[in-house]
């Protein structure tokens, strides 16, 4: 299975793409410099464009994307959820299957701790891919993590449970008890 990871942006947009057979290696990974386009218009034309170029190219199965977090500046968010749209517009039309993951998702994945660094999520990427990784954006690193978190989520069934069940404090989970997990997938259970 070929991955394409994407952490969107409208100035620096994070893409990787994740090779998993015979086991998990990376082709590319890069980011799309969008801080000298001007126009807000123009440079969502230039994701779209990119982005559909990096697919006809690599022709990946799945688009696994990190979906915009909820900050302070709402106009931002606006932003980063056109940017997040637009590749995903460009995968559907590619009939490229895609999932959104929140970055604490992610995180979660990729290091056991959902508030994690982009700095930790880099030292774990590089410990389970055996990679000596020096992105000058962590962008690039965060489209990997995406990316591998798809990996680890679609070849092990459990590991979406293991992330619900372990959430970042103060949150709460979508299954409060193992009860609960056994009463909603009794298919699962022997």
């Amino acid at each position: 299975m070929t991955i394409l990871g994407v952490d969107p942006g409208t100035q620096i947009m994070g893409y990787s793409i994740l090779q998993t057979e015979p086991k998990p290696c990376v082709v590319e990974m890069d980011v799309l410099y969008l801080k000298r386009i001007n126009g807000y218009d123009e440079r969502i034309r230039t994701i779209f464009c990119s982005m559909g170029s990096l697919m006809d190219r690599y022709r990946p199965d799945h688009l696994s994307i990190e979906a915009p977090f909820f900050g302070k500046n709402v106009q931002s968010m606006l932003k980063l959820g056109r940017a997040q749209g637009v590749t995903i517009a460009a995968a559907m039309g590619r009939d490229i299957p895609f999932t959104e993951y929140e970055p604490a998702s992610i995180k979660q994945y990729i290091t056991g701790n959902g508030r994690a660094t982009k700095e930790q999520v880099l030292a774990m990427l590089q410990a389970h891919l055996h990679l000596d990784l020096h992105p000058h954006y962590l962008d690039a690193t965060d489209a990997l993590a995406a990316a591998y978190c798809h990996y680890l989520v679609s070849t092990n069934p459990m590991a979406d449970l293991r992330a619900q069940l372990r959430s970042p404090k103060g949150r709460r989970t979508k299954r409060q008890s193992w009860g609960d997990f056994v009463n909603e997938n009794p298919d699962l259970v022997q």
